[in-house]
């Protein structure tokens, strides 16, 4: 039965989640502008709603992840007011994004786009690291649930097109009232479309568009793609966004964003297996458990130059671990490198970490024979993992070998 486990469970496949996108590559490069300059009035805060806590982490952290998980793109300009560029700096500093540079605002959405654009062309010191791009992509900083394949689509149709957008289907009938406040007519509403956020454009279209712009435009648009098609005559490519692009606006978008975080925490998981029969069957039956619920992944430890446990730990997707070990109650020393690497790809720094240690004790073995000492090493491992934000469990399974041929 073991070994039928052994060769279902296959530990060295590709890793299961689509959502790393390793695989995709650009030939034209690509940076972004997350404008991050609202002042929260309608969160009816003092903080302004991109520096909110979500999980103990600013809004505007969690949406610089989603873009830093995306390789190809380069460069991330967040543009802030000038009274939080401090505030932001020291954001990127603490969550090491290390990709990102902060900008300072103005006084429209309009105006501090343009000032993040500007930071790619104006003023270069030689000693500058941002590189004008072919493609720009602008996103708002407290739209924290963007994709990659989002990303992908908008970029690839502004390098073809010039201009292109997210879209969704508007859920309201729009309606429009005379001077009286009395209706005067409404929008068939299936011929009309919620614009979203991304946008992508050509560097140069979309900067051209905003050397172009009129005081009124900087004052009352918010429309990228309108002022491309205005002033340089590009029809932008609309691409159907998925149903997360939505915008943290008011104080419960920010419960219900959240509690969209914890839900993608708990729907992955990696389990590691050493090459003995019990654990490896244990991690096949974890993974028939489990995988209707969540996605899984199980692998066995192995810390070569090669191995798929280093890509699973470092590439960010997954923030919950089981480790399953036999017959060692000392502190493994899987366990400790598992600890390292996990702190060493900065994963408690952006969420909570899960560790669970299981330890299957065979008691027909005579030396396994457990005391309350043997836990005392991985107490206290979990007292200082807790203070870095991994938490760290212990789960003992004892177990007696059955014998298939008995009667």
């Amino acid at each position: 039965m073991a070994e039928a486990a052994r060769d279902n469970l296959q530990p060295n496949r590709p890793l299961l989640c689509k959502q790393a996108g390793g695989n995709r590559t650009l030939d034209f490069s690509v940076a972004a502008v997350l404008p991050a300059g609202g002042s929260g009035e309608r969160m009816g805060s003092a903080t302004p709603k991109q520096f909110c806590q979500l999980l103990q982490r600013p809004l505007i952290s969690i949406t610089l992840e989603r873009f830093e998980r995306v390789h190809w793109i380069k460069e991330i300009v967040v543009v802030v007011s000038k009274q939080n560029f401090e505030l932001m700096s020291s954001i990127i500093e603490h969550y090491g994004h290390s990709r990102a540079i902060v900008v300072e605002g103005a006084l429209t959405r309009h105006q501090s786009i343009f000032n993040g654009l500007k930071a790619f062309v104006v003023n270069q010191s030689p000693s500058s690291w941002l590189e004008k791009p072919e493609v720009v992509i602008i996103h708002d900083a407290v739209r924290p649930f963007v994709e990659e394949d989002i990303l992908f689509r908008v970029a690839t149709a502004a390098k073809e097109y010039g201009a292109a957008g997210a879209i969704r289907p508007l859920v309201s009938t729009v309606v429009a009232t005379n001077a009286e406040g009395y209706l005067d007519h409404s929008l068939e509403r299936a011929k009309y479309r919620a614009s979203e956020m991304p946008q992508a454009f050509t560097f140069d279209i979309i900067y051209r568009a905003y050397q172009q712009c009129t005081d009124y435009d900087f004052e009352y648009g918010t429309e990228c793609l309108h002022l491309t098609l205005k002033y340089c005559g590009t029809s932008a490519k609309l691409i159907d966004g998925p149903p997360d692009l939505w915008k943290v606006t008011y104080k419960r978008d920010l419960y219900a964003a959240e509690s969209l975080i914890k839900e993608s925490l708990s729907k992955s998981v990696c389990i590691f297996t050493g090459m003995q029969k019990e654990a490896v069957q244990l991690g096949c039956l974890l993974q028939e458990a489990l995988q209707l619920m969540m996605e899984v992944d199980v692998l066995t430890w192995s810390l070569n130059k090669e191995s798929q446990c280093i890509q699973a730990i470092s590439s960010g997707l997954y923030y919950n671990f089981i480790y399953i070990n036999i017959n060692n109650f000392d502190l493994p020393l899987e366990i400790v490198q598992l600890m390292e690497l996990i702190e060493n790809a900065k994963l408690s720094a952006l969420y909570p970490v899960v560790v669970t240690v299981v330890h299957l004790n065979n008691l027909e073995t005579a030396s396994s024979c457990i005391r309350m000492e043997d836990f005392t090493n991985i107490k206290e491992l979990a007292k200082e993992a807790h203070q870095k934000n991994v938490l760290l469990y212990r789960l003992l399974i004892n177990y007696t070998q059955v014998c298939e041929a008995a009667q």
